[in-house]
């Protein structure tokens, strides 16, 4: 069964010049290595003085989540995550039919 995952979290918007290439080749290194085509999105404005991020992962293959967890403790992108990796917050998302 495929699913979605939807990753959001808070990041200073100091951190976010330096965060986002970070992010970008952590998902390009996933699509590379897993098949996983994401994306990275974010909220407009800031809200005491914090951008909220969203990485999304569609269709991606069992076991992608703990693959996921490792890379992101790999690549150091906790550091620049409010409340670290404890900061980020996954839903994970399933075709309806899968659901029935």
């Amino acid at each position: 069964m495929s699913m979605d995952l939807y990753i959001y979290y808070k990041v200073g918007a100091t951190a976010a010049a330096e965060l986002a290439p970070r992010v970008r080749a952590l998902q390009a290194a996933l699509g590379t290595r897993h098949g996983v085509a994401a994306a990275l999105k974010r909220r407009p404005g800031e809200r005491d003085g914090c951008q909220t991020w969203m990485e999304i992962y569609p269709d991606a293959p069992p076991g992608f989540e703990a693959m996921l967890a490792q890379a992101v403790q790999d690549s150091g992108i906790a550091e620049l995550i409010t409340g670290g990796v404890g900061g980020r917050h996954t839903e994970i998302f399933v075709d309806l039919e899968a659901c029935a």
